[in-house]
């Protein structure tokens, strides 16, 4: 028994090697005092950022191995040039939207196409009812959810998330990552040659703190 607890702490101790090496300053940044009351990773992200298109199945890994209990939660922005801030603030309803359904990957990873891949352009609300349509979504329910007071609850906090943390400075640009509304992750300090278990690494020692 004491061999196998011997072996099983030498196999942990590259990671807590990695975690007492992570730096305030260098791997990641304090953008906030306080803490969200629940373990929390948030991505504030863009369906108009390539680099967030590119991103997204990496998270997916990440997300997978989080502790129990801690919420992965992607927040929407509205200043990228590629659309009027109405017709982001419409996708973070839509994103929101989505979230409500079982069709959720599928309908995000459709935005992201037809805006990344397609090259297509929404106009309208219009426009964004007929996609979710187009995958499988009741026309009248993404009336009646994009009409909710839940869903706009919850657009207008997005909102109010992002200009809280581009008023700190926090946020300059997407895709970035806050833990627990405190700790700004530094992607470019990360381990190069292994940034999945780094990155992963550095989000246990933050949720940790």
């Amino acid at each position: 028994m004491k061999k196998l607890i011997g072996l099983f702490l030498i196999m942990l101790m590259p990671l807590f090697a990695s975690a007492t090496n992570y730096q305030e300053g260098k791997q990641y940044s304090v953008v906030n005092e306080g803490v969200t009351m629940v373990p929390e990773v948030r991505e504030y992200f863009s369906f108009y950022c390539p680099h967030c298109l590119r991103f997204e199945p990496f998270l997916e890994q990440v997300k997978k191995d989080l502790p129990k209990g801690t919420n992965f939660v992607k927040n929407h922005v509205d200043f990228l040039h590629g659309a009027t801030p109405a017709i982001q603030e419409m996708l973070s309803k839509a994103l929101v939207v989505a979230e409500q359904l079982p069709q959720k990957d599928k309908l995000i990873s459709a935005i992201f196409n037809y805006i990344q891949v397609q090259r297509a352009t929404f106009s309208s609300e219009k426009d964004i009812r007929n996609l979710f349509v187009l995958n499988g979504v009741d026309g009248a329910k993404f009336d009646k959810l994009m009409k909710s007071f839940m869903v706009n609850a919850k657009a207008k906090k997005m909102k109010k998330n992002q200009d809280y943390f581009a008023q700190k400075g926090a946020l300059t640009g997407v895709p970035t990552i806050i833990v627990n509304g405190k700790y700004k992750v530094n992607m470019q300090a990360l381990d190069k040659n292994n940034t999945e278990q780094d990155f992963k690494n550095l989000l246990n020692y933050l949720l940790s703190l």
